[in-house]
């Protein structure tokens, strides 16, 4: 295990060699086995957007249309950050 100076030292040694040269810090990245993702959104994911939209329903017919549609608009929000989130982390480089 590192000391906390150790693992400041690794940490710049690695961000210099990555702005010094992307491509080896590319080439050895494709070398690391990592699991495949799946494209599908997650199961965790699905059951809010679920829950979050039956409530609405719900609300809906009790007649409490405000919180109802803050419900939706929550609803939607939360899937929809949940799904970019996902998109830019599979963008991104790791550092």
């Amino acid at each position: 295990m590192l000391s906390r100076e150790d693992s400041r030292r690794l940490a710049q040694l690695e961000r210099q060699l990555q702005q010094d040269d992307p491509e080896f810090c590319a080439r050895m990245a494709s070398g690391q086995l990592d699991p495949p993702r799946s494209k599908r959104a997650p199961l965790s994911l699905i059951l809010t957007a679920v829950v979050l939209w039956i409530a609405a329903i719900t609300l809906g017919v009790l007649g409490w249309w405000i919180a109802a549609v803050v419900a939706a608009v929550f609803a939607t929000t939360v899937v929809v950050a949940a799904l970019a989130h996902r998109k830019l982390r599979r963008r991104l480089p790791p550092i």
